[in-house]
């Protein structure tokens, strides 16, 4: 069953084309990730899907209503979380749920059984009585899936919901997404991070505005045709202009304290004695690896 089908969507702002002629297919049951830059479209396709934008042009279907005409039921039946912080501050853990059990008319008979299931979800049952604005940003985050899972959802949506948690709160957070989706629930997630991708069951990889590629992490690393090699050493910007001047290098890029160096044909090793002995500074080291899918994005985007 598809939870989600969008058909040649394309919105524009003020001229500024922020989504082309987009495709995506949600299959009940799934995870399915958005990954991209800021400006690539995520949030603007998922205010779509959520009916808070209507789209210049094509189709979108959520739970078999469509987007333009059926909004009510739609709201009804999805859960949303957006990439801002948005319940009140002022009001408890228990008061933020408590509301939100009244807006989508979570009957009183299973409301408590819901809030107890939600607060084993999140560890949120120490701080229920803590005001929304006195938690870390990771348990504002979960307060906000909680409230966004009150009524138990079909469908959930979340807009970068990790963005500036630490790694230790984005990993705790995953883990109750993935408790979430084993109980039944679709997901449709947004975010930067390019390793969230293996955590999702397919990603649609998007940049300005177009999806660039869409299907598992291991398909869309297959689309990666190039010998990949992690460089290690010192003087690593003075490296990489080093290797961008070889003609058997295709592309070279920083990823944190190494490079990742892929080549137009595997190299020999007598072609690595010779940059080594070549290349003017301390010795580096180098290793075969396979592609990332932050490799697959960028080769992928700067191609389009």
């Amino acid at each position: 069953m598809i939870t989600v089908r969008a058909q040649q969507v394309s919105k524009a702002f003020e001229g500024n084309q922020a989504l082309e002629r987009i495709d995506l297919e949600v299959q009940a049951g799934e995870i399915v990730g958005l990954i991209g830059p800021d400006g690539a479209g995520k949030t603007t396709l998922l205010r779509c899907i959520c009916t808070l934008l209507t789209q210049d042009e094509g189709r979108i279907e959520v739970l078999g209503m469509d987007t333009r005409h059926q909004r009510a039921g739609i709201r009804a039946r999805i859960g949303y979380m957006p990439q801002q912080f948005s319940l009140y501050p002022d009001l408890t853990v228990q008061q933020n749920l408590d509301f939100f059990a009244e807006l989508f008319e979570v009957p009183p008979a299973e409301r408590a059984e819901r809030l107890e299931k939600l607060y084993r979800f999140s560890r949120l049952g120490p701080f229920r009585d803590y005001p929304a604005q006195a938690l870390s940003g990771g348990m504002k985050q979960k307060l906000a899936l909680s409230c966004a899972l009150i009524h138990t959802p079909p469908l959930l949506v979340l807009d970068e919901p990790t963005f500036g948690v630490d790694p230790l709160s984005r990993q705790e957070f995953w883990e109750i997404l993935q408790e979430v989706n084993r109980q039944g629930t679709t997901i449709l997630v947004s975010t930067g991070y390019m390793d969230e991708a293996d955590l999702c069951h397919r990603v649609g990889l998007m940049n300005a505005g177009r999806m660039v590629a869409f299907g598992q992490p291991d398909q869309l690393r297959s689309l990666y045709r190039y010998p990949l090699f992690l460089v290690e050493g010192e003087r690593l910007r003075q490296l990489r202009d080093f290797f961008r001047a070889q003609p058997e290098v295709h592309s070279t890029r920083l990823f944190g304290d190494s490079l990742h160096v892929s080549f137009n044909r595997p190299p020999q090793p007598e072609q690595w004695q010779r940059w080594l002995r070549t290349w003017e500074g301390p010795p580096f080291r180098w290793e075969v690896i396979n592609p990332a899918i932050e490799d697959v994005f960028l080769e992928l985007a700067e191609g389009a």
